[in-house]
């Protein structure tokens, strides 16, 4: 059976239900080089045995531009002598040339399966009747019937019928992907902008869609967008989820790990150029995932890579005779040198010329020096061709529609890649230029632009089913190649310049939806955001432009972009201290954003000095009740609290609440986050009773206040349950916080910030409560490369995390390896906080178990007693932390034999932890059990009975007989404490 490539689901169609039936198939792609005549090729087939099926379409006769009387001279010559040697069916309703009538094709188009395959056996082997009879191994699942779409089928562009060549690069792609093991079906095409990779992925949908139940067509530019569109799926995949989308994206990656309801499904992700943004995203499973990028790091992600090269010269050729009928091959072949084969300025150049009067010669004369010389200047990111192209191309559409070239021009003050058409759509358009409110109210003329844009291939115009929330996803996106954007942004007068900047920015605040704690709001400002430095909106002196910025720096803490939020915040204060002067309101609203997003990244130092000053020149200006020098003060606390200095932090906390208390009342937002913050300052004193007090109340208050599954109340959520552990309530406290990780990931999403603080504490109330080891140590492993991955090494939770599994392995994994994270641990608390920061010291205790466990005694004494005295200077002698420092220094003490100093340690740790946590504390309790080890070995036999057996009946009535402390107790195990960090 010979086809082009063009037709490939046809072929694979024809030859599966051949085979049924019990024909040997042999599948010939058609290739037709110029180089060999066409009447030698034919010939060449008959070489083959057996009939010989050719699948007719227009464009098995286009291939290698061969015209229709060289075909008729051809088919007259080899097939009309010998006509039984072939037969033919033809698959399209194009023209074709008359002499094919002598294959007698039978139509395979506008007709059912079924009835399709009635005529394909009839024309091969003259069946009589109507009804098709039973084929041997009916069971046998093929490739569908090419007319018809599979089953779920989303985003995909439309088919490219200029599509030309590739022919190696798309049997690369299927092959690679066939051959795949299962669940690690991925390929990534990647190569220069401009070489073609969308269309290579979209000619790979339409040639192999048809072996596929669901094909789902991403835009992967960024992480928000790859994971609303990619949750968009399940409602076609039957799943029932919630409407946040963070549950539907796990939804519709679970199902499609699973293959449940569907196996054979295929994922295209375009324009995915930032791996490390979304490849922890990417979906395994019995499927497969094809990839566009220009990013070679896919390699580095379990992805096999295919790269997407300009075309060779006989594909340039043959795309450019086929986008400019009126070129002749010799003229195509010189433009396609001066172009240097990359077939989008191909696209552009060749559309253009073929509706112009230009000559190729009089066309390559201006690429060689005839428009301005610095447009034309050679430039290793911009070929000469393809900005000389652009200025032609921008003159004709200005001279034509010259509503096109002002759309086109708005455009480039948005972001490259993909603008929602309603941030325009949905402005008020009072006060806009003439021109552009013409353009925006007149549907017939902007369609024509728009059209006229697609027509020289300048952007793209995409379409997007409505998500099933009701969320502003759905609609249309022009898309404006980056390229395309800078040449044309460059191409702009300064008076157009300003005036389009400044209808872009009316529009992005518009579209400000105004409310950047509430998640269901999230995917807006993840569309907005990448466009406010290309609408310059940092020189807007617009109030609501300086809202819009705002409301997007809360949006971007919230979410966890905390680099991204300190570049605009820093780049913002730069720009509005010029525009506004150093008192403006805004001024102070912003710095509180600033040092919010900078505190998060764990720069303490820096946020410290900054929110001081602020809070003494709003002191001293306004008033301690005015609400900006409220916020400045909140933020002092909260970096007080960074820098481990907790009893101010605590002092400034009681003050800033009875402040709120007495300018805005009990159930106001910003009075429950004061006392949210009292409660967390009450908790790293020590005061766990008081801490747990205050976060009831405070929880209780947020549910009050605030709606179902509100940030806010599930932060108190976590609080709440931090505080049920730390006084060993861990049942409770699991129990609590299991629920909330779930809200946490559906509302928050899985990689969120606070989502990640919410697990890592249901870890350690999994861990801490004695229940199933293996589920806490993958979720501390889990928590911990996702805080690497979306925060950084450095980042204040991701240290919190890597603290706990760290201590997880010293006791249950690799000792070798939670060795080297201890040290890793220390060094990076000691270059990212100040001396004496009781997180280092916390660090360095931990690393004592680990030198007492590999024997290093001596070693361990030293270190225990060094950071039990640096603990006990900076947290007081009473402090869980120093309590839990003594601890193991008591056992360090014990393990060189000094055990009278010893049990004078342990002893005096029981009394203290009794009097700061109560009789039956976790803590208290290891401190009693440790001390009847060291009077023990004092032969004080007789006292060590009576205070094990009460230490043993307090943790079985506390922690549950089978409990792990109470087990290993009973052995007569040392017990031990870990430090844990709690990230402010």
């Amino acid at each position: 059976m010979v086809y082009a490539g063009f037709n490939r689901a046809w072929a694979a169609w024809i030859g599966d239900r051949l085979e049924r039936w019990g024909f040997r198939v042999a599948h010939m792609l058609w290739d037709a080089p110029t180089g060999i005549p066409l009447i030698d090729l034919l010939r060449g087939l008959k070489l083959a045995e057996g009939r010989i099926l050719i699948v007719v379409s227009e464009w098995y006769f286009q291939l290698g531009l061969r015209s229709h009387d060289e075909w008729n001279e051809a088919l007259r010559e080899v097939v009309a002598p010998d006509p039984s040697r072939f037969a033919a069916v033809s698959v399209t309703n194009a023209p074709v040339p008359t002499a094919a009538a002598v294959l007698a094709p039978v139509d395979l188009t506008d007709t059912g399966a079924d009835e399709a395959e009635r005529r394909l056996l009839a024309r091969l082997v003259g069946l009589p009747g109507d009804s098709l009879p039973e084929a041997a191994n009916g069971e046998r699942r093929g490739p569908r019937f090419p007319p018809a779409t599979p089953e779920v089928w989303g985003g995909v562009p439309r088919r490219n019928t200029r599509f030309t060549g590739r022919e190696s690069q798309l049997s690369d792609a299927y092959n690679l992907l066939e051959g795949a093991e299962p669940g690690a079906g991925v390929l990534t095409l990647y190569g220069m902008s401009g070489v073609g990779k969308t269309q290579l992925a979209a000619e790979y949908v339409y040639r192999f869609g048809s072996e596929y139940d669901v094909v789902w067509w991403v835009d992967a530019e960024n992480r928000a967008s790859f994971r609303r569109l990619l949750a968009e799926l399940a409602p076609s995949l039957g799943l029932s989820t919630g409407a946040e989308y963070g549950e539907r994206l796990r939804a519709v990656r679970d199902s499609l790990r699973r293959g449940d309801p569907y196996a054979r499904w295929l994922l295209i992700l375009d324009g995915a150029d930032e791996p490390d943004q979304i490849w922890d995203l990417v979906p395994t499973g019995p499927g497969h995932v094809l990839i566009t990028s220009r990013n070679l790091e896919w390699g580095e992600h379990n992805s096999e890579l295919l790269e997407v090269p300009v075309y060779d010269r006989p594909e340039s050729v043959a795309f450019i005779r086929r986008r400019a009928p009126r070129l002749a091959e010799a003229d195509a072949d010189r433009l396609a040198e001066a172009l240097e084969d990359l077939p989008l300025l191909l696209d552009q150049t060749a559309g253009w010329l073929n509706d112009s009067d230009l000559s190729v010669g009089e066309y390559i004369a201006l690429l060689d020096g005839g428009i301005d010389q610095d447009v034309v200047k050679v430039s290793a990111d911009f070929p000469i061709a393809f900005r000389t192209a652009w200025s032609i191309l921008l003159n004709k559409l200005r001279e034509t529609v010259p509503e096109a070239v002002d759309l086109l021009r708005l455009c480039t003050f948005f972001a490259p890649g993909f603008i929602p058409v309603r941030f325009l759509k949905d402005m008020p358009h009072d006060e806009l230029p003439e021109t552009i409110t013409g353009l925006l109210d007149d549907r017939l003329l902007w369609n024509k632009a728009v059209n006229q844009l697609r027509q020289y291939s300048v952007v793209r115009l995409e379409s997007h089913e409505a998500a099933t929330d009701g969320s502003p996803a759905s609609g249309e996106s022009l898309y404006l190649h980056r390229m395309v954007h800078q040449i044309v942004r460059n191409d702009m007068p300064d008076d157009e310049r300003h005036e389009f900047a400044a209808v872009v920015r009316r529009a992005l605040a518009s579209a400000d939806p105004g409310r950047p704690t509430d998640t269901r709001h999230w995917g807006e400002y993840a569309q907005i955001v990448p466009h406010l430095t290309y609408a310059d909106v940092l020189g807007s002196p617009d109030p609501g432009v300086q809202r819009l910025v705002l409301n997007c720096l809360g949006y971007l803490h919230l979410s966890g972009r905390y680099p991204a939020g300190v570049k605009l915040a820093e780049r913002a204060l730069e720009a509005w201290r010029h525009l506004l002067g150093d008192g403006h309101p805004v001024i102070w609203e912003l710095t509180a954003h600033h040092t919010t997003l900078l505190r998060s990244t764990g720069d303490y130092r820096r946020t410290e000095a900054v929110d001081r000053a602020a809070v003494e020149h709003l002191r001293e200006e306004r008033g301690e009740l005015d609400p900006d020098h409220l916020r400045a003060a909140a933020g002092l606390a909260a970096d007080l609290r960074g820098l481990g200095r907790y009893g101010e932090a605590l002092e400034l906390a009681r003050r800033l609440l009875t402040s709120c208390l007495g300018l805005l009342g009990e159930q106001d937002s910003r009075t429950l986050d004061a006392q949210h913050d009292l409660g967390f300052s009450l908790r790293l004193l020590g005061r766990y009773e008081e801490a747990l007090d205050v976060d009831r109340r405070t929880l209780e208050a947020r549910r009050a206040l605030l709606s179902g599954r509100h940030p806010g109340i599930l932060l108190s959520e976590t609080s709440y349950a931090t505080g049920l552990r730390l006084l060993g309530h861990y049942v409770q406290a699991e129990s609590v916080q299991a629920t909330n990780v779930r809200a946490q990931r559906a509302v928050m999403g899985p990689d969120n910030p606070q989502t990640l603080r919410a697990e890592h504490n249901l870890a350690l109330c999994q861990y801490r409560g004695g229940g199933d080891r293996d589920t806490a140590g993958e979720l501390f492993s889990g928590v911990l490369e996702r805080s690497e991955r979306t925060l950084g090494e450095t980042d204040p939770l991701t240290l919190a995390a890597a603290v706990s599994q760290s201590c997880f392995a010293r006791e249950y994994g690799d000792i070798d390896q939670a060795g080297e994270a201890s040290e890793s641990l220390i060094a990076r608390y000691e270059a990212m906080l100040t001396d004496g920061h009781p997180f280092t010291i916390g660090a360095r205790a931990n690393h004592v178990l680990l030198l007492r466990q590999v024997g290093a005694r001596d070693e361990a004494h030293f270190w225990a007693e060094h950071e039990l005295t640096a603990m006990a200077a900076v947290m007081g002698e009473n402090h869980p932390w120093t309590l839990g420092c003594a601890l193991n220094a008591a056992a360090a003490r014990h393990a060189v034999g000094d055990i009278e100093s010893a049990a004078e340690l342990s002893g005096s740790t029981v009394a203290r932890a009794t009097d700061a946590l109560g009789r039956t504390h976790p803590l208290t309790l290891s401190a009693r059990v440790a001390q009847a080890a060291d009077l023990r070995g004092l032969r004080e036999h007789r006292r060590a009975e009576e205070i094990e057996q009460e230490a043993l009946s307090d943790l079985a009535a506390t922690l549950g007989s089978r409990h792990v402390h109470t087990v290993s107790a009973r052995s007569r195990n040392r017990p031990y404490w870990d430090f844990e960090p709690q990230p402010t």
